[in-house]
């Protein structure tokens, strides 16, 4: 039986948000339905360009079970990850990635770059996209309407 685990992503989102960092989320959750890293974008906050959700949550999850490789691990993420984003997913070996938003100026699994469909990648995950794409879109159109109100 499928769960999604969309819904806590989105709540990272939210967190990020809050902090004033573009509002995407992502968890990583292992074969028995643990929920293992969470994290949400936080590139301003640590004056880091790599630190976008999925980048951290990768970290955490790999901390957490101890190895670089994430074999039965899934990703959740509010937004089509990066291409940056993308060759980590495959770099870690994650089985499955779910993504909400996707991303026609930044995306890097079915837009631009499109990262798995090159033959140097040697891992490809299985990909599944618009889950709770309507709640992560409107949270990043929101959040780039007031930076533009702002400007």
């Amino acid at each position: 039986m499928f769960k999604t685990y969309m819904d806590d992503a989105l709540e990272e989102a939210a967190k990020a948000l809050e902090r004033g960092e573009v509002p995407v989320g992502a968890v990583i959750v292992e074969k028995s339905g643990t929920i293992i890293a969470r994290a949400g974008n936080e590139t301003r906050a640590r004056l880091d360009p790599s630190a976008h959700a999925e980048v951290l949550a990768i970290r955490k999850a790999c901390n957490t079970l101890k190895t670089d490789r994430l074999v039965d691990c899934d990703m959740y993420v509010t937004l089509e990850p990066c291409a940056m984003c993308a060759a980590l997913i495959a770099n870690a070996r994650i089985r499955r990635i779910y993504f909400a938003a996707p991303d026609p100026k930044s995306g890097g699994i079915q837009q631009g770059a499109r990262v798995f469909d090159h033959k140097q990648t040697h891992h490809v995950p299985e990909v599944y996209s618009g889950i709770g794409d309507e709640k992560a879109a409107k949270l990043l159109r929101n959040f780039f309407a007031t930076k533009r109100l702002k400007a």
